[in-house]
């Protein structure tokens, strides 16, 4: 009976260890994730990053990462697009745009992603999307194929000495047709080959106050930023008010000053230069 418990007493015990979460994973609050994405031969992807930092941090971080980017070398990465705008207050919304060797895309945003938490940012939005251009060469190489045999049968039919002018002519308005659809055609293959050599990457950066995780703690930091933009904004146009009414105000202010100064010798002065009834 004493063996027999024993054993019942292991196995429930190794049951609760299976069923313990593991210690990392019962942290909600960690840092941003990064994103994984099995690469699909034949798919090309979009890989699209907004991060939020306070605002003096944001253009050290677009600086790493055009620095990051540069070090990959001109052939696997080349910076495509930038923006730096200075929006109302402090506020700084930017942009950097990249392309990228595919092979190098997934790995490049997670290094993107530790850089910002570096400079006390975190990421708030990160979307891949994918377009199956491998399917869609495919398709474009069948309807090649068969504008290829019409036009080869419209050869073989202006080879022969027995069609008339007018069919003649015919033929070689549908071949010059079948012709420039075969280059269409083409021209859209090499844009979609294009898409598989390299992958575009953006990253968006927004100022504004950084808390990670969710809860009571985030919802009262946002609300003591929404207070405090609200407060900035109150003091500027109460200032800008100031700026606009004051100069008048003081100049009738002045005049109201000097008129109450000057009223009763004017109005002396005024009754001494009348000529009186009797004169």
């Amino acid at each position: 009976m004493r063996r027999i418990s024993i054993v019942c007493v292991c196995l429930v015990l190794a049951a609760c260890s299976r069923s313990a979460p593991p210690e990392a994973e019962s942290d909600s609050q960690g840092s941003a994730p990064g994103v994984d994405v099995t690469a699909a031969p034949g798919v090309a992807f979009d890989y699209r990053y907004a991060f939020r930092l306070p605002p003096a941090k944001i253009a050290g971080a677009q600086e790493a990462h055009a620095q990051a980017c540069e070090k990959l070398g001109i052939s696997r990465c080349r910076i495509t697009g930038m923006r730096y705008t200075l929006t109302h207050g402090d506020g700084v919304e930017a942009m950097l745009a990249f392309k990228l060797d595919p092979a190098l895309a997934r790995a490049f945003g997670r290094q993107g992603i530790a850089a910002i938490e570096a400079a006390e940012g975190m990421l708030i939005d990160a979307e891949i999307t994918g377009a199956d251009a491998g399917a869609r060469i495919a398709e474009l190489g069948k309807a090649d194929a068969t504008l290829a045999a019409a036009r080869d049968k419209i050869d073989r039919e202006l080879a022969r000495k027995d069609i008339s002018s007018a069919t003649r002519a015919e033929l070689v308005r549908q071949r010059g047709e079948l012709d420039a659809q075969r280059r269409d055609a083409q021209q859209k293959t090499d844009e979609q080959r294009a898409s598989l050599a390299s992958t575009p990457l953006t990253f968006q950066y927004h100022s504004g106050t950084v808390v990670r995780g969710f809860g009571a703690r985030t919802a009262l930091a946002e609300a003591a930023d929404t207070a405090g933009n609200s407060l900035q904004w109150t003091l500027a146009i109460l200032l800008g008010a100031i700026a606009l009414l004051g100069p008048p105000a003081i100049v009738l202010l002045l005049g109201a000053l000097a008129w109450r100064r000057w009223q009763d010798p004017l109005r002396a002065w005024w009754r001494g230069t009348r000529p009186s009834a009797a004169d």
